[in-house]
């Protein structure tokens, strides 16, 4: 088994796709039981945002295709057509894509901050129900390290780029004055909360929170001193709002073209200015048909976030330069795993060997055989054993030409120096 990582993200797919094939969280555990049966996988974590939906594995070399079967049926897609938008790493290609997702390097907003709690909340979840075990729990510990390492060391995550900000900054630019605007937030997400902070950083005073929870709407309206309300009321609501923010986990949309109508109606076609944040999306598109309308999706949000991440671009480079090491240094620790199995395999052997000829040595002692006819045999014994079957492999690459296995037996044992060292 070999370690692998599929996806689909914003690079390789519209969010018309991104949507069908994102996971509802709590259909997470569900899914992972499903595809580790499916494609006979040993372990799988489900990563699933708005941007991208990734399964990391543990998987032998048909799992791509495997898996894509999987996803295809799972969501009611040709699996041909998932594939020519997905893409998949392995081993050390596969550790060293999870780790510039974790620390931002992969995402829509270069270096943005969240990616790192929902990774880590997708190996909380595989790992509370069984699906992680040592390869990949040593892959998501390493990938945490090579983040924290890329937050501490570079300036990648400290000016104010995300999804959020985006989405405040273009409201910026279709408002002169966003101090007397009003915000209806849809959801009560650590994404909404950071489009609440940045309102409230704007000038943006008049905030309403809906959620389809009213406590946890009324958290986090009460920390910007504003009004929560439930999903159910966000028609009454609409009619206010000059500015609306929707990103939450439902897989239908909560706002359709009739709602934004009537509210259009209301404020006497006073313009209303919406973001959509959410994959699958939150607000239907044929939103955007109507006047006096401006919706945005997050792929709209491209333009605005490629200005702001300019300033980020060096400390990228230094951390690229950080996950190149720490995917090296993970494929290094695998490695050497492998090789303890092996050497422990090799002593085994060795030791069970030495114990047989031990026992026959002590047998011929206790017969009473000279003791130095027995030590002779018992040496002689020991080496013919030991070395009969790599003498017989280092003959065979011989006789077949295989120099590179000869050589490094000679490095193995240090031939070559053991020779210099008769001359001397």
């Amino acid at each position: 088994m070999a370690l692998l990582a599929l996806g689909i993200n914003h690079k390789t797919a519209p969010v018309e796709v991104r949507e069908r094939v994102a996971f509802a969280p709590e259909l997470l555990t569900e899914a992972m039981l499903a595809a580790r049966d499916f494609a006979n996988l040993e372990e799988i974590a489900i990563l699933s945002t708005c941007n991208r939906t990734e399964l990391y594995c543990s998987a032998g070399l048909e799992g791509t295709r495997a898996l894509l079967e999987w996803l295809g049926e799972y969501h009611q897609l040709d699996p041909d057509e998932l594939q020519k938008c997905s893409y998949a790493f392995w081993d050390e290609e596969a550790a060293r894509h999870m780790m510039r997702v974790a620390s931002g390097l992969d995402s829509l907003v270069l270096g943005e901050p969240q990616i790192l709690g929902q990774l880590k909340s997708a190996y909380s979840l595989s790992q509370e129900n069984g699906h992680v075990n040592a390869g990949l729990g040593r892959l998501f510990q390493q990938t945490f390290s090579v983040a924290k390492q890329v937050r501490t060391d570079t300036a990648i995550g400290e000016n104010p780029v995300s999804v959020a900000y985006a989405a405040v900054s273009l409201a910026q630019h279709i408002f002169s004055d966003l101090k007397r605007s009003k915000a209806l937030l849809i959801g009560a997400g650590e994404t909404i909360e950071l489009v609440a902070r940045h309102l409230s950083q704007a000038g943006v005073q008049d905030m309403t929170v809906a959620n389809r929870t009213l406590s946890r709407a009324l958290t986090l309206a009460e920390e910007f001193n504003g009004k929560a309300i439930l999903l159910g009321d966000i028609p009454e609501a609409l009619g206010d709002a000059d500015i609306v923010i929707a990103s939450t986990a439902s897989q239908l949309p909560i706002l359709g073209k009739g709602a934004v109508e009537t509210a259009l109606k209301k404020r006497k076609h006073r313009p209303i200015f919406m973001v959509d944040i959410a994959v699958p999306r939150d607000i239907e598109a044929q939103v955007a048909e109507l006047d006096d309308v401006y919706l945005y999706t997050v792929d709209d949000l491209k333009e605005v976030i490629e200005e702001n991440q300019r300033s980020r671009e060096n400390a990228a480079r230094q951390a690229e330069e950080i996950v190149e090491v720490g995917a090296h240094d993970f494929m290094r620790q695998l490695r050497s795993l492998d090789a303890v199995d092996l050497l422990t395999t090799f002593r085994s052997q060795a030791e069970s060997t030495r114990d047989q000829e031990l026992e026959k040595a002590l047998k011929q002692l206790a017969n009473g055989k000279p003791a130095d006819e027995v030590i002779t045999m018992l040496a002689r014994g020991l080496t013919n054993k030991l070395l009969h079957h790599p003498t017989i492999q280092m003959r065979k690459a011989s006789a077949e030409g295989r120099t590179d296995l000869l050589e490094l037996v000679q490095e193995l044992h240090q031939l070559g120096d053991h020779q210099k060292n008769e001359k001397r």
